[in-house]
């Protein structure tokens, strides 16, 4: 199935039929569309959508990209626990990210005990076969919640006692409104995040059409998705007519999984959690409900740790707010590189710098 969305004659007729629109729109300045995910980021690139258009549409990053949004004080915050001796369980991508002064490769280095799991509930299993006191770093969108969601109710109704998470975990679209009201350049049009888009569907995003004035469109990950989803954004802005256009429908629907979106909210409430590059945002954060305490890191171990800029030099925060290309970062493919990351746009495969890096945008 991913062939008819990649090898398709399609594209060339879509690629056409843009190019067509924005001639007609007879631009002063390129469109800046956003592109909220870091793998719609990783596939403007790879796909070629980025140098075929640089003269007439200016890709920006989004916050899409779970690592890169976690903050400097919030990576500490795992640093400060592996370093007390607690066992870390999290996602490969968190390893490298540094915080003030160190990160987890680091204290690994010295010792520290860090599993890494590409499944959240492999935790479990985890915590079963050990008497250490495990503690789960949750990073992610809606995506991963729900899973985290069903790692908490299976060591609820285990009566696992060893197992605990540290809920970094963020929702979108409170982070798009906090964009928008804080916008500092123009924005005219946006890319939504397909796998997000699964499990919320389309109608938490009305508000930037309807408030803003801002077209969208939920767009998949191959070409055809991706021209699909740029025609629409330039069809919408050349109509003045913005709505929230699902081209992902064989995946996204209205509703998006209500299954998912309740086992969320049976495990989580919403809380205020800091975002790299935007600061702290009242009810965009997760937080475990009353009822599950006991798995509530913070509840139990009352991390304390000082708050602390990051390593300077380090524009990854501008990066992902679209303020900023990887191109402008001075460190980029000098002292930053994936061998030696400085900032997490670096570490992530989903990233912005990682993806300039390896497609090679100059």
């Amino acid at each position: 199935m991913r062939q008819d969305f990649r090898n398709n004659p399609k594209i060339k007729q879509l690629l056409l039929k843009i190019t067509s629109d924005l001639t007609t729109l007879e631009l002063e300045r390129p469109l800046n569309l956003m592109e909220v995910c870091g793998t719609h980021t990783v596939s403007l690139l790879k796909f070629g959508f980025r140098h075929y258009f640089k003269d007439r549409i200016k890709f920006l990053s989004g916050p899409g990209c779970p690592v890169c949004v976690t903050s400097v004080h919030d990576i500490d915050k795992t640093i400060s626990l592996a370093k007390k001796g607690y066992r870390i369980v999290t996602f490969g991508d968190l390893i490298k990210v540094p915080g003030s002064e160190s990160s987890l490769e680091k204290e690994i280095a010295k010792g520290a005990k860090v599993d890494v799991v590409y499944n959240p509930l492999d935790t479990l299993r985890i915590a079963e076969q050990t008497k250490d006191e495990i503690v789960f770093i949750a990073v992610g969108f809606e995506t991963t919640i729900p899973v985290i969601a069903g790692l908490v109710l299976d060591a609820y109704s285990k009566s696992i006692k060893n197992l605990t998470v540290l809920s970094l975990v963020k929702t979108m679209p409170k982070v798009l409104r906090f964009l928008l009201d804080n916008l500092s350049g123009k924005i005219d049009g946006f890319i939504m995040p397909g796998h997000v888009s699964v499990i919320i569907g389309s109608e938490p995003y009305k508000f930037i059409p309807e408030d803003f004035n801002i077209p969208c469109t939920i767009s998949g990950f191959e070409p055809v998705d991706l021209g699909l989803g740029i025609e629409s954004l330039v069809r919408q802005i050349r109509a003045n007519k913005p709505i929230v256009d699902n081209r992902y429908t064989r995946m996204v629907k209205k509703e998006g999984n209500p299954a998912a979106k309740h086992l969320i909210e049976s495990v989580f409430e919403p809380s205020i959690v800091s975002w790299r590059g935007f600061g702290k945002i009242e009810g965009s954060g997760l937080t475990l409900r009353d009822e599950f305490e006991d798995f509530d890191a913070e509840e139990k171990f009352d991390i304390q740790v000082t708050e602390k800029v990051e390593q300077g030099g380090c524009i990854c925060g501008d990066i992902i707010s679209g303020k900023q290309s990887p191109l402008d970062c001075t460190l980029f493919r000098t002292a930053c590189t994936p061998e030696h990351p400085i900032g997490p746009c670096m570490v992530s495969f989903e990233g912005a710098c990682s993806a300039f890096y390896k497609y090679g945008e100059k």
